[in-house]
């Protein structure tokens, strides 16, 4: 009998493969678990619709993160901190500091993890911080930190 997986089963088959497997195993098990549905033509429309329904939302994401690249490496965010002798902070900046003054002055929302900054900015001075937006996307904003 051929079916259409609607979740992950270990051993069988993905989510939204389409796969032959024993009658009864479907039937008892598949179908009643809410698993799999059989795949006659309605179902197998609607999987191709939906299909293309994420493909599609996948597309604008992409095209949503490009430009939000194209804004992110335009501007420059500006942060005081207290120093010491020779430039160095008392302290350091982190990611999350520069998310909040991302959002606050430039109302751009991005999480923290998405900042690629291992242990913090400890330096006065223009840093240039990566930021992975998408898998195929990722954009470097410029951080200036100045004395408080």
């Amino acid at each position: 009998m051929k079916v259409i997986f609607l979740k992950d089963v270990k051993g069988k088959g993905k989510k939204g493969e389409v796969k032959n497997v024993a009658d009864g195993y479907a039937h008892n098990f598949l179908i009643k678990q809410g698993l799999a549905v059989e795949a006659n033509s309605a179902n197998v429309s609607s999987l191709n619709a939906q299909k293309k329904k994420q493909e599609q939302e996948a597309i604008q994401e992409l095209e949503q993160m490009q430009n939000l690249k194209k804004q992110l490496e335009a501007i420059t965010v500006q942060l005081h901190a207290k120093s010491g002798e020779g430039g160095r902070l008392f302290g350091s900046v982190t990611s999350k500091q520069i998310a909040d003054e991302l959002k606050k002055s430039h109302n751009i929302k991005l999480d923290k993890r998405k900042l690629d900054l291992p242990d913090g900015i400890r330096s006065l001075g223009v840093t240039n911080v990566p930021v992975r937006l998408h898998p195929e996307v990722s954009a470097t904003v410029k951080v200036q930190v100045t004395e408080q």
